[in-house]
């Protein structure tokens, strides 16, 4: 009876371990938690006009200018749009966390939900390099089609 006390024990402290990520993670989960303001969303290593729309949401440049916000305790959070003519302004839901893939750098990423935290995007989520996340700044990147060509977007925040 012990040993499978023991053996019960033993499996949910490794389950517990698995769920929470490595420290690194958690570190990155930490300094994301508050709110960040997206400066400029750029395209590295072109020449040229663009437009994208991103995270099937919005256009490029109705991101410059939004709200970021992250809890950490939960891994939920929003963007806020701000009011254009050229955008559907307002708040969109997201239930985020940090990917660590072998060999690259950690990524943030975030999938829609609803205010009750339910997912509405089916499933869909979205994958962003983290390229430097420190207590003021951070830099994210992520790989777009524009007009069929793979183009790389750079996110530049400060933290609020």
């Amino acid at each position: 009876m012990k040993t499978i006390k023991l053996l019960g024990i033993a499996v949910i402290g490794l389950l517990v371990v698995a769920c929470t990520g490595t420290k690194a993670a958690r570190q990155q989960g930490n300094l994301l938690s508050g709110t960040w303001i997206l400066n400029d969303v750029g395209y590295e290593n072109n020449t040229g006009s663009f437009k994208a729309v991103i995270f099937g949401d919005a256009e490029d440049i109705c991101f410059e200018g939004s709200q970021w916000f992250f809890r950490d305790n939960n891994n939920t959070g929003r963007y806020t749009i701000q009011p254009s003519s050229l955008c559907q302004s307002g708040d969109r839901f997201i239930k985020w966390s940090i990917y660590e893939p072998a060999n690259r750098l950690s990524q943030l990423q975030f999938k829609f939900i609803d205010e009750k935290r339910n997912d509405i995007s089916g499933g869909v989520g979205y994958r962003l390099d983290i390229v430097n996340l420190n207590e003021q700044t951070m830099t994210l990147k992520s790989n777009v089609s524009v007009d069929g060509e793979p183009v790389t977007l750079v996110y530049q925040f400060t933290k609020q």
